[in-house]
């Protein structure tokens, strides 16, 4: 997701350098590979912001190799490995920009998307700054927004996902919750807005995942695996407001490896 107003645009993906991934974002593996053609979409939650190693063909897309889509076509070894998520992406740069790689042969599909439609950049924007009544209200909008507009939006990206690559396993991985309530954090936002912005990741995790069911796709939740590891847990898989500003509110390596991984893996 973006924090566009946090002088930085938010949200990206770096593509593996270990999987030598070419400037259009594209890495083949061995011709006798078993494994399915892969292609991963989506926003920053995917592409591995907050992790470090991007890949600086990839340019502002920022893709990592510490991303949960490289660090498992490494594993896997994928007949090919397509990765096109990018920084800031909302669903119609989905539509527009990544869907490219996807045809008939496409095997899997990864995507995180939604939460730059929503709003995320402003929400969080808003709240850390000095407020709470400013901080609740943009999230109650965010709610709204996810409620009656996103729906509509998510259907438009998986109905085009579905057209171009009738035959692949589609998994659509969600959000965590952002911060541990009565943590270790003394500072930053009120308890009353850590959990609001809690509530509204949830809200947004329930939304897509019934989107996802009614397309006949997988939904992987990564809420029970980021469970500990929340901002003011003292073990966070979650980078807080930090520097560089693109990094904040994002996971880190380990939350791609620790929590993001197993919840895709076991989805495919």
């Amino acid at each position: 997701m973006k924090l566009s107003r946090l002088t930085a645009a938010v949200g990206a993906f770096a593509v593996s350098a270990v999987l030598a991934l070419t400037g259009a974002g594209t890495a083949h593996a061995s011709e006798n590979s078993a494994g399915p053609a892969y292609v991963a979409l989506g926003d920053s939650y995917s592409s591995g912001v907050g992790t470090g190693s991007y890949d600086s063909s990839s340019g502002g897309c920022k893709r990592s190799s510490k991303a949960y889509p490289a660090l498992w076509a490494a594993s896997h070894s994928p007949s090919s490995f397509n990765f096109t998520a990018c920084s800031g992406a909302k669903t119609a740069d989905v539509l527009n920009n990544q869907l490219g790689p996807l045809n008939s042969g496409t095997g899997l599909v990864s995507i995180s998307i939604g939460g730059n439609d929503a709003g995320f950049a402003d929400v969080m924007t808003t709240c850390v700054l000095p407020g709470e009544s400013a901080c609740l209200s943009k999230i109650a909008s965010a709610r709204t927004f996810a409620q009656n507009t996103l729906p509509g939006r998510l259907d438009q990206v998986y109905n085009a996902i579905s057209a171009k690559s009738p035959s692949a396993h589609v998994v659509v991985l969600g959000y965590p919750r952002f911060y541990k309530l009565n943590g270790s954090c003394i500072l930053g936002l009120t308890e009353a807005e850590r959990s609001a912005i809690n509530g509204a990741a949830d809200l947004l995790n329930s939304i897509t995942a019934k989107r996802a069911a009614d397309h006949g796709y997988s939904f992987a939740d990564v809420t029970s695996r980021f469970s500990g590891h929340e901002i003011c847990s003292g073990s966070a898989w979650l980078n807080s407001l930090t520097w560089p500003i693109d990094d904040s509110y994002h996971p880190n390596a380990a939350g791609h490896s620790g929590g993001y991984l197993p919840a895709f893996a076991a989805a495919v």
